[in-house]
């Protein structure tokens, strides 16, 4: 389950401390009432590489209720992940609605995401994949 909202704001403000692997952070968690926040901004780090993250957030619920997180080196496009739905592709039923697109065809070709969730706070996750397979391969 997500923390509320004020635990969720100190989580996202203190990720450049938790992770030195971040060279700058640009996340503005906007409330918008007492229970919903949209997170944006990005996520910096060495090899110009970029996380774009944007959350829509319901902390009456306790969920992420929409995401999207793309990451870049310079101006390419790596990967990004997504949570619209497409049962239509049986290779991605483990991880519904869960994916991530990548290369080659990378707007077509989507693999499982099992490190995001709903109800799980996901950059965590996704700065360690920064860190293990772009940074620290």
């Amino acid at each position: 389950m997500l923390p509320d909202l004020r635990a969720y704001e100190r989580f996202v403000y203190a990720l450049p401390q938790q992770y030195p692997i971040i060279q700058q952070s640009t996340l503005v968690l906007i409330p918008h009432g007492a229970a919903f926040a949209e997170l944006t901004g990005q996520l910096l780090f060495a090899q110009d590489i970029t996380l774009s993250v944007w959350e829509d957030l319901d902390f009456d619920e306790r969920v992420i209720t929409g995401y999207s997180y793309g990451v870049v080196r310079g101006a390419e496009r790596l990967y990004w992940y997504d949570p619209q739905p497409h049962p239509h592709i049986p290779e991605l039923a483990s991880t519904h609605p869960h994916h991530k697109h990548v290369p080659p065809d990378i707007k077509h070709h989507r693999i499982p995401a099992p490190g995001l969730s709903f109800t799980e706070p996901n950059l965590p996750f996704l700065i360690r994949e920064i860190e293990q397979i772009l940074l620290n391969p």
